[in-house]
């Protein structure tokens, strides 16, 4: 039961963080070059998040041929290139990673 109540509750907060501020930036006037910096906050959180797993490899900066998930992360670039499709890119990227790994 306990684990149940944390779950809600967690929902809660993030309800309320994600409620309050589309309650504030609609009551606002957010100013365009806030909303143009905001524009940017997705890529580099996703970024920040992809880039140290693909070139760091056991805590060392790896740029080889060996380093599997630089490969499939070039791989998945190459489709999104092509593709313009993100569920394309997903399944190639990961297809290309289990496919390396295995290998």
């Amino acid at each position: 039961m306990n684990i149940w109540l944390v779950l809600f509750i967690g929902g809660l907060i993030t309800f309320g963080f994600r409620f309050s501020l589309i309650y504030l930036f609609g009551r606002f006037e957010i100013p365009d070059m806030m909303r143009r910096a905001l524009h940017y906050v997705p890529p580099a959180v996703l970024s920040a998040i992809i880039f140290p797993e693909l070139f760091l490899h056991e805590g060392a900066l790896s740029l080889a041929i060996t380093n599997t998930r630089l490969v499939a992360g070039l791989i998945a670039i190459a489709a999104a290139w092509i593709s313009r499709n993100t569920l394309i890119t997903i399944l190639v990227g990961m297809a290309a990673l289990l496919l390396l790994q295995w290998l």
